[in-house]
């Protein structure tokens, strides 16, 4: 929650005090008394940070009780953070945002700091109409130099789509009442796409406590999330470890190491606990989380498996149903030929009570029982592959939960990653031999159409040549190397152009182009992607193709 909005709503009246207040000069600076701090520098030493310097004056060698605003834009992770001092490099740093810092001896002053409504950015408002704004909209964070209502400047030149963005523009107002709760089909994360994730499985775990008897469940979340607000209003900054990773959240969830009262010093402190973790504990953590997705995916599908055999014995079987029909044929017609009813009401001598038949109405009642047997052999083979299923899943488990135990006790790297190669943990065991593409890639429904995407480049190969048919649609990221994804071809339906768009989106999404602000993708149908012998793996060629730029969107 460390550039959530809720954290920002917070964060800016925290800041303001810091770069906008009453000061004095001291007697051996000549300049007249300043409203505010001044920007003063703005530099850059590494690919994907920001330093922004504010002081009251410029001395003759250092800057007068500067500030220091310390900004990380990484599509993975972005932040801030407030050090006490900042050391620039003699070399390898770039001045930036010149045109907003002014000329030496008349820096702009600060003039305010504000949020944004139901948005992740904060401004640094400047005098002469100037703002700077922290843009952390998820995989594409950056910092915006605006005058007026327009972006004069930006960090990250390939977001060209910031470019385009309006300071009047930026506030999202949204209808956040009990009636919009309704219309919304009683969804709350339409009406507070803010939220986030720490916030939602916080407001989960809440929903999944035991309710009172009569007590609707709709108006029970609305007061839940209701609850929630008020926390977010007043919060406590909790320095936490959720799903194993740091974590600053401004509610009471995961394993709680410090609590603080100032959101510059949560933000500090987060800032510092995350960034501090070791290439080791960052692995670690993060073949942890895979460990824990892999045996709750092992779980559900145990349970669903069990419910379908569960649910199949509380009923009559297809067998039953046959012999409860040729049992009573004797009561159904005396005529030769005669056709069968649509629904039947006979006596189920299995379980000593009428039972109700649904039989097709053009076939006599000895083929509505031969359907009964051809349907009970079916039934035969999936109550096979169900308990081979569960049978396979308790495999899985157990070896999933012996490897969560073992992975307690690795305490270095090296032995991390001989661990990891040993147990092939980067393969996913579940997808084994199965027909069931869902485990063997990834999958994205819309409209009907499956959208499948390769996880890797064997992955590839195996999406594309095995499983892909000449008329399905193949899409690729030009240029770089992504996963293959591939729309399943329904009969007689052509691809929608919305289908096309999102797939892209998807392909664009999996591959190097991640961060582009505009990504080209190929689209053609499979028949025209061969693969010549002696291509690495996920190479292929490409005889026919056209190509639509789109937004990188995951799903």
């Amino acid at each position: 929650m460390h550039i959530n909005y809720y954290f920002l709503r917070q964060l800016a009246p925290s800041l303001e005090p810091h770069l906008l207040g009453n000061f004095t000069l001291p007697k051996e600076v000549s300049e007249p008394p300043l409203s505010g701090l001044r920007f003063m520098e703005c530099f850059s030493q590494d690919r994907d940070e920001v330093v922004l310097v504010f002081a009251q004056a410029r001395g003759k060698i250092n800057y007068y009780k500067p500030f220091y605003i310390k900004v990380t834009l990484r599509p993975d992770f972005s932040g801030l953070v407030f050090p006490d001092t900042v050391q620039r490099a003699r070399t390898n740093s770039v001045d930036l945002f010149d045109t907003v810092v002014g000329t030496p001896g008349e820096e702009r002053a600060v003039i305010g700091v504000r949020s944004f409504l139901n948005e992740r950015c904060l401004a640094i408002q400047l005098e002469g109409g100037f703002s700077l704004v922290f843009k952390f909209f998820g995989n594409r964070p950056n910092l915006l130099a605006f005058q007026e209502d327009k972006v004069i400047d930006l960090f990250n030149r390939q977001l060209v789509s910031d470019e385009q963005i309006l300071f009047s523009n930026i506030d999202r107002p949204i209808d956040q009442s009990y009636e919009a709760f309704e219309r919304a089909d009683f969804d709350y994360r339409k009406l507070f796409p803010t939220f986030g994730k720490v916030v939602n499985e916080w407001i989960q775990d809440q929903t999944a406590k035991p309710i009172d008897d009569g007590e609707q469940p709709e108006k029970r979340q609305w007061a839940i999330v209701q609850d929630a607000l008020r926390m977010l209003e007043h919060p406590h900054y909790y320095l936490t470890r959720l799903h194993h990773k740091p974590t600053l959240s401004l509610l009471p969830v995961g394993e709680i190491q410090r609590e603080f009262t100032d959101p510059m010093e949560a933000a500090t402190r987060f800032f510092i606990a995350y960034n501090g973790l070791s290439t080791f504990e960052h692995e670690k953590a993060d073949l942890a989380r895979l460990l824990e997705k892999r045996q709750k995916r092992a779980e559900g599908q145990m349970e669903g498996a069990m419910q379908r055999l569960i649910s199949r014995e509380e009923g009559a079987s297809h067998e039953e149903m046959g012999h409860i029909l040729m049992a009573n044929l004797h009561d159904i017609a005396q005529v030769p030929g005669a056709k069968s009813p649509e629904r039947l009401t006979l006596y189920d001598f299995y379980r000593d009570q009428p039972i109700t038949l649904k039989l097709k109405p053009d076939l006599s009642p000895q083929k509505n029982a031969e359907n009964f047997y051809r349907k009970a052999k079916n039934e035969k083979i999936e109550e096979q592959h169900l308990n081979d299923l569960i049978a396979d899943r308790e495999v899985e488990l157990a070896k999933i939960r012996q490897q969560r135990i073992d992975l307690i006790d690795i305490q270095t790297l090296k032995e991390l990653r001989r661990y990891v190669k040993q147990q092939n943990l980067h393969t996913d065991s579940m997808g084994g031999n199965s027909t069931d593409t869902g485990p063997l890639f990834k999958e994205v429904t819309m409209d009907s159409f499956r959208i499948l995407i390769g996880r890797n480049a064997k992955n590839n190969d195996l999406l594309t040549l095995k499983y892909a048919y000449k008329d399905d649609l193949w899409l690729h990221a030009r240029d770089v190397s992504g996963s293959h994804v591939i729309v399943k071809y329904q009969a007689g339906k052509t691809f929608p152009r919305h289908i096309i768009e999102r797939a892209a989106e998807l392909a664009a999404w999996y591959s190097k182009r991640r961060t582009d602000s505009l990504c080209p993708v190929i689209v053609t149908p499979k028949k025209f992607v061969r693969k010549p012998k002696g291509l690495a793996p996920g190479q292929v060629l490409v005889e026919k193709e056209s190509v639509v730029l789109v937004v990188p969107k995951g799903e």
